[in-house]
């Protein structure tokens, strides 16, 4: 079975850069849990992608900074269904997510001033609440 994973026309993550592994899952689940390898972990050799450009291969790597293990592979689990099958597709879609937002430039942030009528409304509010402490103290007296 065939597993590799498809982003876009030009980015896909092959076969061979995936290594998938079932265990037991944990939590509530009876028999099942005890007998049965439904959790998938997947790793995925970040190196073996192809069609990423660098720059998008540091955005991975950013966005996977948490999930890499010492060899600097991706590590994802699923163990959200009680199916083999389900988890290893939900893994890979997961995958697929991550790679398909580093594709994703992001926007330059571009400087911006408040306008002058909301320059103008913060200057009425602090002389608004001025006044009203302004009052305060002469109640005092």
């Amino acid at each position: 079975m065939t597993r590799a994973i498809v982003v876009s026309d030009t980015v896909r993550v092959p076969d061979r850069a995936l290594s998938v592994r079932a265990v037991r899952a944990s939590g509530p689940g009876g028999q099942n849990v005890n007998k049965v390898a439904t959790k998938v972990d997947v790793r995925v050799d970040l190196d073996a992608i192809e069609g990423l450009s660098d720059a998008a291969r540091a955005r991975l790597s950013v966005l996977c900074r948490h999930r890499l293990d010492a060899d600097g592979r991706l590590m994802v689990s699923s163990q959200t269904e009680r199916n083999q099958a389900r988890n290893l597709a939900d893994a890979l879609e997961r995958i697929r997510g991550l790679v398909a937002a580093a594709l994703r430039e992001p926007r330059a942030r571009k400087a911006s001033r408040p306008s002058a009528a909301a320059r103008e409304r913060r200057l009425e509010g602090k002389k608004r609440r001025s006044a009203l402490k302004r009052e305060r103290a002469r109640d005092q007296d």
